[in-house]
């Protein structure tokens, strides 16, 4: 089912996140997030399970990439079941369902199986399902773009950037979300410094984010999680650039845990504090962050660290992957669609 694949290459030099190799009959490419940065090992999927797994797992993660993994998951797990033509669009709402089961936060999920399931429901056939999660992928990589260049200008000379998890290449098909603000302005010739917050417990920060800067040739250090509200009460941050997993109609966010702590200490401070994300990011049916389903994922995440034990035996852990940050703490959000800041209802409504 699975081939894992070491690819021998200097540390900076990834391959692609998310790949599709060979046409109709072909197989889906996933670079493995967990073996990173020490270890560059690419899953080669061919059935609807493995995928599921990557999704599960966070070997893909990122809300961009989680869509458009799951596209192509779709179409691996109804091209397995080879069903009859009257049956397609049934059997796409089983394997459809299966996916949403696997991560309930990030709606990008949902929204690539829906705009697959509704393709199938104007054309059934195969090729359309395949065809649409091509085109998922290929738009990722152009939002990607046009989130970069929208929010490139809000970075100037000088800057101390604070951003929380992973938005980058490794999170998406294209430069990423609140990175690909950052790589923007590096092409602007804009000079500038990232503290990335180490992300507890999977450490997304540490072992991605500062890997993907690193590539970049941009400047950062890695911060203690803990560390960040005191730093930007110090005065050494000019500027807090998030990605989002779903974003309510009326602009309250979720986003990796710790995320709320960051635009709480970014407000008392006068700090501007940004999310960006692509449209599909934004979720139609939520009236507020109250609303939006929050993860809650395996203790052992907590209570160990590289496969060894940091807590007594016996001891419990919470582990919420997520939290919601209120719209009043944001100031501004970039989409591939504009720059929107506040009333965020309004100008979510308007942009819809």
């Amino acid at each position: 089912m699975v081939a894992d694949q070491k690819v021998q290459a200097p540390l900076v030099i990834l391959p692609p996140t998310i790949a599709w190799f060979g046409g109709a009959e072909g197989q889906l490419l996933l670079l493995d997030t967990t073996r990173l940065p020490h270890e560059h090992v690419v899953l080669s999927l061919h059935d609807m399970h493995g995928v599921a797994d990557a999704i599960r797992r966070l070997a893909v993660r990122g809300a961009p990439a989680i869509g458009v993994a799951a596209a192509y998951g779709l179409y691996l797990g109804v091209r397995q079941q080879r069903p009859m033509p009257g049956a397609l669009l049934d059997t796409a709402r089983e394997v459809a369902a299966m996916f949403l089961a696997t991560r309930p936060t990030a709606i990008n999920l949902a929204w690539a199986l829906d705009r697959c399931l509704a393709r199938l429901r104007r054309e059934s056939s195969l090729a359309a399902l395949f065809d649409e999660a091509q085109r998922i992928h290929q738009e990722d990589e152009v939002c990607c773009h046009r989130i970069g260049e929208c929010g490139a200008d809000l970075i100037r000379d000088g800057m101390h950037i604070l951003t929380h998890c992973n938005t980058g290449r490794l999170a998406t098909s294209g430069d990423g979300t609140a990175l690909a603000v950052m790589f923007a302005a590096a092409r602007r010739g804009r000079t500038f410094s990232v503290l990335a917050g180490e992300t507890r417990p999977l450490l997304q920060g540490s072992r991605l984010t500062a890997l993907e800067l690193l590539a970049a040739g941009i400047p950062v250090q890695v911060l203690p999680d803990s560390a960040a509200a005191g730093l930007i009460a110090r005065g050494q941050v000019d500027l807090a650039i998030v990605g989002a997993d779903r974003i309510a109609k009326n602009g309250d966010c979720a986003n990796k845990v710790g995320t709320y702590g960051i635009a709480l200490a970014c407000a008392a401070h006068q700090i501007p504090f940004v999310v960006a994300a692509p449209w599909s990011t934004f979720d139609p049916d939520l009236e507020h962050g109250s609303q939006i389903p929050i993860e809650e994922r395996a203790e052992s995440e907590v209570l160990n660290v590289a496969g060894l034990p940091m807590a007594p035996d016996g001891v419990h852990a919470r582990n919420p992957a997520f939290d919601v940050t209120p719209c009043h703490l944001i100031t501004a959000i970039v989409t591939d669609r504009g720059l929107l800041r506040p009333p965020f209802g309004l100008a979510i409504k308007a942009l819809r």
